[in-house]
């Protein structure tokens, strides 16, 4: 899985450009973050945890962590 392309297709589903994820990430951090910088992280699936983080936040959904049994 492409952590990505998921995002990508969540912000699609949710009507939400990757400009205002861009602008939403720089409020949050509190520095500027461009859409380029945010394009290609996405491209590459280099983003942080905090990023995903923020962006799941922006989209309306949150990380859940389950125990899988083995």
């Amino acid at each position: 899985m492409n952590i990505g392309i998921e995002l990508r297709k969540l912000a699609l589903n949710s009507c939400v450009t990757l400009t205002a994820l861009a602008e939403y990430i720089s409020e949050k951090k509190g520095k500027p973050y461009s859409v380029q910088n945010l394009s290609s992280k996405l491209k590459k699936g280099t983003l942080n945890a905090n990023e995903i983080s923020i962006i799941l936040e922006k989209l309306g959904y949150e990380i859940n962590f389950t125990k899988t049994t083995n």
